[in-house]
């Protein structure tokens, strides 16, 4: 199913799971009310590709124990849905019912390129915090671009900081770039499909989109398609 034609379902799960989880205890204490560590991230996603918008973004806050993909390993169904279609529904419940899972949510939409979207966080961090933000390059067969498991223990208070991501191939799809395979404008055609057609079935860098116009005949992207690293940037600032 192409991600466009359904508009965008994955972004009807903003704030679904947007909210932090934050255990309080029936009785209290003041040993235990000193743990508390509540802190709120604004994170900034922002395209910095010539022709690629972004699928809506899924951004979760977690302690050291997740990761949304290893390199070099198979990527999740979850990962493989949102790499295919844009759809991170999948992979926000998987990290909702993660242990380490502390807050996450959806971006809004799409994001352009040359655009950026915000999304807050807010999560007691008293047993670590790492982020992890993934997002598909669309006009791609599964291509996606994020951060995965950066920490964020050290970030003072009114302090940001900025990770300039590449694009990564969730190793589930031949990147054929043909009629029918990308779910993008370039396109509109399919996006996840159970089968994997990739045979390596690995996570690993993109070796990048070749197009029409560079010697892939049956390719339905130009020039324009095209990306260098990084794709996204993706800025942090600590509210409190």
């Amino acid at each position: 199913m192409s991600l466009f034609k359904i508009d965008l379902r994955t972004a009807m799960v903003t704030g679904a799971i947007g909210t932090s989880m934050l255990l309080t205890g029936c009785g209290s204490s003041s040993s235990h009310d000193n743990t508390v560590d509540m802190r709120t991230y604004e994170i900034s996603v922002s395209n910095v590709t010539p022709n690629q918008p972004f699928s809506p973004v899924a951004v979760i806050l977690h302690t050291p124990g997740y990761q949304a993909w290893v390199d070099g390993e198979a990527a999740s169904s979850a990962l493989e849905i949102l790499a295919e279609e844009g759809d991170n529904s999948n992979l926000l419940s998987n990290a909702g019912d993660h242990s380490a899972y502390l807050a996450g949510d959806s971006g809004a939409g799409i994001i352009g390129p040359g655009s950026s979207e915000n999304v807050q966080l807010e999560a007691d961090v008293q047993n670590g915090v790492n982020l992890s933000v993934v997002t598909m390059l669309v006009n791609t067969n599964d291509a996606y671009t994020g951060i995965n498991a950066s920490s964020l223990a050290d970030l003072a208070s009114g302090d940001s900081v900025s990770f300039r991501a590449p694009v990564w191939d969730a190793g589930t799809e031949d990147n054929t770039e043909a009629a029918g395979t990308i779910p993008g404008p370039a396109d509109g055609g399919e996006g996840f499909n159970a089968a994997r057609s990739d045979n390596s079935d690995r996570v690993r860098f993109h070796s990048g989109v070749i197009s029409n116009q560079d010697g892939l005949s049956g390719s339905v992207l130009t020039a324009d398609h095209r990306f260098d690293n990084p794709a996204a940037v993706i800025t942090i600032t600590r509210l409190n």
